[in-house]
C-alpha cells in the first residue's frame, strides 16, 4: 500500500501565507511527478502546481509567482509553500504522486486525504 498523507492547511489572512507538505509512505519503488490540486465548493478538481522527479515545475495560471511547489526525493515529500494568498484560494487541497510500487512495473495515481485551505479576513 501507498499512503499520502497532507499537513499545514488552517486558516489564513488575505495577504497572509501557507506551507503545505505530503510525505509518501509505504512499498514505495519509486516517484515520478508529484503535485497538488485543489477543490472549491461548487467547482471541479484542478492543478495547482506540479512538479517531476527531476524538478521541472509548472503552475497554474492564477497561483504563478505567488505559489513555490518543491521536492524532496530521498524523504517522498512534496511541498507547496502559498504566499499573497487571496479568498479565491480556499479550497480543499489534494496531494497527488504517480507512484511505481515495489516490485510492481507500473506507476499508479495517489491521493492523500485533502487538507482545508480558508482565506478569509
Amino acid at each position: 500500500q501507498v499512503q499520502l498523507v497532507e499537513s499545514g492547511g488552517g486558516l489564513v489572512q488575505p495577504g497572509g501565507s501557507l506551507r503545505l507538505s505530503c510525505a509518501a509512505s509505504g512499498s514505495i519503488g519509486s516517484i515520478n511527478d508529484m503535485g497538488w490540486y485543489r477543490q472549491a465548493p461548487g467547482k471541479q478538481r484542478e492543478l495547482v502546481a506540479r512538479i517531476s522527479n527531476g524538478g521541472s515545475t509548472n503552475y497554474a495560471d492564477s497561483v504563478k509567482g505567488r505559489f513555490t511547489i518543491s521536492r524532496d526525493n530521498a524523504r517522498k515529500t512534496v511541498t507547496l509553500q502559498m504566499n499573497s494568498l487571496k479568498p479565491e484560494d480556499t479550497a480543499v487541497y489534494y496531494c497527488n504522486a504517480d507512484v511505481r510500487r515495489r516490485g510492481w512495473g507500473r506507476y499508479d495515481d495517489y491521493w492523500g486525504q485533502g487538507t482545508q485551505v480558508t482565506v478569509s479576513s
